[in-house]
This record gives C-alpha cells, structure tokens and sequence, in this order.
C-alpha cells in the first residue's frame, strides 16, 4: 500500500522493521468493513497474518473501506446475532487472534435501536467468546471496549479502574461487552483481553459521526454546496485520536505474557468547538459563519467529559499516539475537499 494510504490520509510508517515480522499466522477480524476494521486488516497483512474478515449476509455489499484488501483478506459471512454462523467460522479459520470490532457503534441510534443494540453490541459478544471457548480456546481474543462506558465520569482523567456510569443505551451495552470478557478470562482461562479506546477517528469516519460530519461540512461549503453546519452541544468534550494509531494498541495487546485490559487515548481533551476551529480554519474559513446549534442533535444524556490516562498502555505496552489532533482535523479535511472534486 502506498504511504499516503486510502481516502488520501497520510498513514504513519510502520514501527517495526519488516526483517522482525512473526511467522505467519491467522487472525479473525468481526467489523472488517468498518474504520477500525480496514485499519487493523492493514496493520495485520504489513505484519504478515493471513486475516479472515467477517461480515453480514446482506442484500448489498458496503466494502468501501476494504475494497483495496478485497484481493489480500478471505472474506466469510457471519453475524453476531448467529451463534451457529460465528461458531463455524472459528472452527474452519482456527485463527490465532479474533478481534472482535463489530457492534452498532453510534450512539444516538442507540437509543432509537435499544434493543438491537444490546443484541449486537453486549450479546453478542457472548456469542463470539463462546464460538472461541467451544471451537478453539486457545485463540487470544480481543473485544472492543469504548470510553462512552465511562459516561458521566466520576473522575478526569478516566484509567482502568474508573468506575463506569453510561448514559446511552450503547454505553450500557458495551460495559456489559467488557464485563463478560473479563466474566470468560477468569471462568474459562481464555485469553481475553479488552480495550478501552477513545474517540478515535480518521477519513474513513461515517458521516454520522461529529468529526466526519465537521471535515464533510467544511468540504461542502468550500466547494458551495452546502451553507451551515448544524451540530448538538459545542461544550462537549472528548479524547480525540487517529484510529490508524489505535489499532497498534490493539495489536500489541495481544502479544503480551498475560491477558490484560488497557485504556488507550491521547490524554488530551478538546471540545466540539474547538474541533470546528481547526477544520474550518484549515480552509481558511470562521467557523462562527457556518455552524448552527440545533437543539434536536443533542443527546437525551449527555456526556460532559472523556479524557483517558494511557499511562498503562504506554509503560506496558510501548504504546504511544504518533498523530496529533491538530494534523487529525487536517487530514481528515483534505480527504473529504479531495472526495467533494
């Protein structure tokens, strides 16, 4: 893959030198086709796995983001609301590492969707460690933990051992997703592992989601074809990354003696205005002209504050975010002014 990488982002170099590569090995991807997906799809074949991606039986195929895999991955269909389907795919692929990154991930659909919510995002994590436990337990299990379990966070930063408060249904669904990976990892003796990840983001964001709504936004003013913005709570604040940075960490999670969960963030916290600063202002533009409050984007319950202390993932893990916010809202900009024409 080119060093500029898809949708005109420029991808960090790798940090391990080829000649260190593993011998080759097996790992099972749920949410290849998402952004962590993609990500993680390129991180494992630079390091020379063979990687099994999974995904939904559906009526159309949506592989924008892996499209330039389709050729290097073996894709196979399995839903995390299937036992069956996840139970064959880990016995026929026996990887050596299953990351489990699928879920229904935005958050105000949490709250319209509820109970399917819950269905993929806390059962079916069941689903897929218990494919594991029965087809092959000695696979290392990675699950997609996420910094809204925090919710209304009792303390700033938040670490591991910061209790959890969610305030979506998609927050409540993920604690019980981390807690029943911790439940597995001490009543079966997998190694089962989970990281809490902050907002990580790139070009490949959905639209749905606030830093890709704000780089799109600023895009389709530039180019005239749209003349505001509207967003929720401008005050609200977030721990803001490259997600081409974060799955590194889930990487290196899996490779350690003993199975432990880590939270992995910047450390750094800015709010959704400052985030329409810098992209406006990268194409030169006063944000105040264009963006609009609309009282219906903001969330039923809010979460105020999210900022991670990485400090374990950085003194265990050799971990570190090499993508700065500023260079992220840029990078993420130029991508969609490329994609507007």
């Amino acid at each position: 893959m080119s060093a500029r990488g898809k949708q005109g982002e420029k991808r960090p170099k790798p940090t391990r030198d080829p000649a260190e590569r593993q011998p080759r090995r097996t790992a099972l991807v749920t949410g290849v086709t998402g952004q962590d997906g993609s990500y993680l799809a390129e991180l494992l074949l630079e390091k020379g796995y063979d990687v099994v991606g999974v995904v939904r039986r559906t009526s159309h195929d949506s592989y924008e983001r892996i499209g330039h895999l389709l050729d290097k991955i073996h894709v196979v269909p399995a839903d995390l609301l299937d036992q069956h389907s996840l139970t064959t795919v880990i016995r026929d692929a026996r990887p050596h590492e299953v990351y489990n990154l699928a879920a229904q991930s935005f958050v105000p659909t949490s709250w319209t969707q509820p109970v399917l919510t819950g269905e993929f995002t806390a059962l079916g994590v069941t689903r897929i460690l218990e494919a594991v436990r029965l087809a092959h337990p000695e696979a290392r299990f990675y699950q997609a933990s996420s910094s809204e379990m925090f919710g209304k966070a009792v303390e700033t930063p938040q670490r591991e051992t910061t209790p959890f408060y969610p305030r979506s249904p998609y927050g409540a669904a993920k604690v019980y997703g981390h807690w029943i990976t911790v439940n597995y990892r001490e009543s079966y003796g997998l190694y089962a592992v989970s990281g809490i990840l902050f907002n990580h983001e790139s070009p490949r964001r959905g639209l749905e989601f606030v830093s890709r709504k704000v780089s799109h936004g600023v895009a389709q003013i530039v180019k005239g074809k749209a003349s505001e913005l509207r967003l929720g709570n401008l005050d609200a604040r977030r721990d803001w990354g490259y997600a081409g940075d974060y799955v590194e960490a889930m990487w290196l999670m899996l490779q350690q003696p003993e199975p432990e969960d880590y939270v992995v963030g910047t450390g750094r916290q800015h709010t959704v205005r400052e985030l329409c600063e810098v992209a406006f202002g990268h194409a030169n533009l006063d944000w105040r002209q264009y963006v609009k409050v609309d009282p219906r984007l903001v969330r039923p319950a809010e979460v105020d504050i999210l900022q991670a202390d990485a400090t374990k993932a950085r003194g265990q893990l050799g971990w570190a975010p090499r993508v700065s916010f500023e260079e992220l809202v840029r990078m993420m900009v130029d991508a969609d002014l490329e994609r507007a024409g």
